[in-house]
């Protein structure tokens, strides 16, 4: 797992980068504040919905100045411990409309439409298997990307290099990425999770989800909440069609490699699967990144 740093290092070296939030998730936001009576569940559940703004809003709601005693992982319980005119400010903190071009937020659908998917089906697996706490499953499923915005915005070729990632058989996702650019969207990702004070399991398992085969190889035995985590978020990945939407690529190579041993490991079997990927397709929502 990563080597951990200091609270001052995570808070220089994520000084001043964030993840942008979707637009459209800007526009529900703001149709919300302008009711009457904004509803306090409504904005949490579309905050809960995007990345960017269910980051900034747990950085907040974990920052010193609420002194809490554990880290809070419900974005409801943060919209109501800092109330809706924090979070508005917060939001109309993150917009975005003079920081990306309509190419980058063209490239950047990709990424926002495999979030909440895949958060969503993390639930659906976790609920499968008994895995608790399921929160922490959709926070995996949310947040294991969320380097990738600060990829594309750092490197100007970052999509043409994803996708030749996920070409390979032979070599993991990250180790193109670090051969060509020197860095990964796995590493990026652990750090900026952990500046939003995400649970360290879950950072820890950003920080290796490209990492399935050394986890689910026959002689490593270990088993415990990052290794399901793992293979959760793997399966959900898997069913939610990763590999073309942001990849590119016809195959699911990464599944190939360790998708038995991590069903293994889930104690599910392909029929499973079937229902796991049936109950995805008849949401809707699967089928419009096919």
């Amino acid at each position: 797992m990563a080597q951990p740093l200091t609270d001052q290092q995570i808070s220089d070296i994520m000084q001043g980068i964030r993840v942008p939030p979707q637009p459209q998730v800007l526009v529900d936001l703001q149709m919300e504040q302008m009711c009457p009576d904004p509803d306090p569940r409504s904005i949490a559940k579309l905050i809960s919905q995007d990345v960017g703004l269910t980051g900034a809003i747990l950085k907040v709601v974990n920052s010193a100045a609420y002194n809490l005693s554990s880290p809070s992982t419900s974005v409801e319980h943060a919209v109501n411990l800092i109330g809706i005119d924090s979070v508005i400010n917060v939001i109309n903190g993150l917009a975005i409309r003079s920081e990306l071009s309509d190419a980058n937020i063209v490239q950047l659908n990709r990424f926002w439409d495999t979030a909440t998917d895949i958060a969503n089906i993390s639930v659906d697996i976790a609920r499968t298997i008994n895995f608790e706490p399921t929160d922490w499953a959709y926070m995996l499923g949310l947040f294991h990307n969320c380097g990738i915005p600060l990829m594309m915005m750092r490197f100007d070729n970052y999509f043409e290099v994803m996708e030749e990632s996920y070409a390979h058989p032979d070599k993991r996702v990250v180790d193109t990425e670090n051969a060509i650019l020197n860095t990964n969207h796995a590493v990026i990702g652990y750090y900026t999770a952990k500046s939003w004070r995400v649970p360290k399991p879950i950072c820890d398992v950003i920080a290796e989800h490209h990492n399935a085969t050394h986890y689910f190889r026959p002689e490593n035995t270990s088993d415990d909440e990052r290794k399901t985590l793992l293979g959760i978020l793997k399966l959900a990945e898997h069913i939610c069609g990763n590999y073309r939407i942001l990849g590119q690529q016809d195959e699911d190579l990464e599944w190939q490699a360790s998708g038995s041993e991590i069903l293994a490991h889930l104690g599910l079997g392909e029929y499973d699967v079937e229902q796991l990927t049936l109950s995805y397709d008849e949401s809707g929502v699967g089928a419009q990144n096919y």
